[in-house]
């Protein structure tokens, strides 16, 4: 009994100095992943993460556009083997939308319609969104202009607000998922994001090839924030939630308490009919019913890949599957808006995981099978 009370009182030793030993060398946030993550049941971040964390809350339209019915919907059930990669993966929302309007879809697990889930970064692709309504609104000269006209750390570099948003800023991150001790877990769990972000030196040459950096994105949503003098939110619901007609309000991750800084790379929480409507702006050419929402030179430039060979434009993931020209909001663990404009066609996913990659591939397998089932469905 004495051999095991001094060893529980050496566990708890080693647990103290362990804790004090992070806090020391700045890596405290380990504490938060450990507690958000492993102490909930979870081996990494998840899509129902976002109660552990503060947010901003992101109010839907007055009067909500709700999505019409298409005269076939919900008529053709699921293919087997789209049966079995939702089963497989854990899919929890999935919609396939044709010609602007509501085709099909499919909830599992309790989830339903009004369910909010982490976006991961399908957020990318809506920060790059304001980016453009910054543009547009004159808050931002254009895609050129350099990031040292923001922040004083980059005075002087050649790395412009369009880099950021291509991947191609030759800032020095390191985008890894599976070390407690990256920069992008930092991030993730860190209470001062802007620390984070603004230790990052630009290492290579900007605009000469696509680098995926989610600390691109960030330090761009951080860029919109300050040339616009608004939240990330704010300027979210004002400049699309609202005039899309959002059904529900959404929440977007910020660091902390006091700071408020949102996770512009990542975590917006909300549905998957709601993030399918920027896949029917950006197919539409930036109109929303009639209305000029987002400049259609941008939506067009946004959309196609920036440089040859490479699967990014800018804020979009880029893919010519089936011999179509394809472009993804895409997310972590398999979160998706496939936009397919040649068929007026939108398919949303949501869910736990995503397949394997095999080598070569710029997306993992599911993504090719929801693509390929969607069709087989439609009959196309």
């Amino acid at each position: 009994m004495r051999g095991l009370f001094k060893f529980l009182k050496g566990l708890v030793i080693l647990l103290i100095a362990l804790v004090a030993l992070l806090y020391i060398t700045d890596y405290e946030y380990i504490l938060k992943g450990v507690r958000v993550v492993y102490m909930t049941g979870h081996t990494t971040a998840f899509i129902d993460d976002h109660v552990y964390f503060e947010n901003d809350t992101i109010e839907n339209a007055e009067q909500p556009w709700e999505w019409p019915k298409h005269p076939a919907y919900n008529s053709v059930s699921m293919t087997e083997r789209l049966e079995q990669t939702h089963k497989d993966l854990g899919t929890v929302a999935f919609a396939i939308i044709k010609n602007d309007s509501l085709w099909f879809e499919h909830y599992s697990e309790g989830y339903s319609a009004a369910s909010q889930t982490n976006s991961f970064s399908m957020a990318k692709s809506i920060t790059t969104a304001l980016l453009g309504k910054a543009i547009a609104d004159g808050y931002i000269k254009g895609l050129d202009q350099p990031i040292g006209d923001f922040f004083e750390q980059y005075k002087g570099e050649k790395t412009t607000v369009g880099n950021l948003s291509s991947m191609a800023s030759g800032l020095d991150w390191e985008e890894s998922y599976k070390s407690p001790f990256s920069v992008t877990a930092r991030a993730y769990y860190d209470d001062d994001l802007a620390e984070t972000i603004l230790g990052q030196k630009v290492v290579d040459e900007p605009g000469q090839g696509f680098r995926y950096l989610s600390g691109n994105t960030q330090l761009l949503g951080m860029i919109v924030q300050k040339a616009t003098g608004q939240s990330l939110s704010d300027y979210l619901e004002s400049s699309f939630w609202k005039p899309l007609g959002m059904q529900q309000d959404a929440l977007w991750q910020v660091d902390d308490q006091d700071n408020r800084l949102a996770k512009s790379y990542c975590c917006i929480a909300s549905n998957a009919l709601d993030f399918a409507r920027f896949g029917r702006l950006f197919k539409n050419h930036g109109r929303w019913d009639g209305k000029q929402i987002l400049d259609s030179a941008f939506v067009a430039k946004a959309t196609v890949a920036r440089f040859e060979g490479e699967p990014y434009g800018y804020g979009f993931w880029i893919s010519d599957h089936l011999d179509k020209h394809i472009f993804v909001m895409r997310g972590i663990l398999g979160q998706y808006v496939i936009t397919i404009p040649e068929d007026d066609l939108i398919i949303v996913r949501l869910g736990h995981q995503l397949g394997a990659r095999e080598a070569g591939d710029d997306f993992t397998s599911d993504f090719y099978k929801y693509i390929e089932e969607t069709y087989a469905m439609i009959g196309n």
